[in-house]
């Protein structure tokens, strides 16, 4: 039997496929690749790139609140972005200031396309709260 504890952020829409928004096991949380859909569902793909990230942003922080952990705790981040030349600053800038001075681990990674047409998506790992 695992220990392995599935979840889904009550605040956000059910996830579309067969996966969940985390899964806890042995003290960490792995947050499944957040993507910019607003609580209602609605896929921000004509919106603005710093619109989108902030959503997702948004609900990263929405999904370790409901495993009961903060971005305080991450470890990890792994970042998917479309068009790293002109988009890269942008988020830079507004991941900076969302995690302040901490230093989880990041990859970023350069995708010629993401689902729906989206322009960026994270998943991470945190410590447990």
């Amino acid at each position: 039997m695992s220990d392995a504890r599935y979840l889904n952020a009550p605040q956000l829409r059910p996830p579309a496929g067969h996966y969940s928004h985390a899964v806890c096991a042995n003290g960490f949380v792995f947050v499944a690749g957040q993507i910019p859909v607003t609580p209602t569902g609605e896929k921000l793909v004509d919106a603005p790139f710093e619109t989108q990230v902030r959503q997702v942003l948004s609900n990263l922080d929405a999904v370790l609140a409901a495993a009961g952990t903060d971005r305080s705790r991450l470890v990890q981040v792994r970042v998917y972005v479309t068009d790293m030349e002109s988009h890269w600053p942008a988020f830079d800038a507004l991941y900076s200031a969302w995690i302040g001075e901490l230093r989880p681990a990041r990859a970023v990674v350069p995708v010629p396309t993401l689902h729906y047409g989206l322009a960026v998506e994270i998943e991470a790992t945190a410590v447990a709260g």
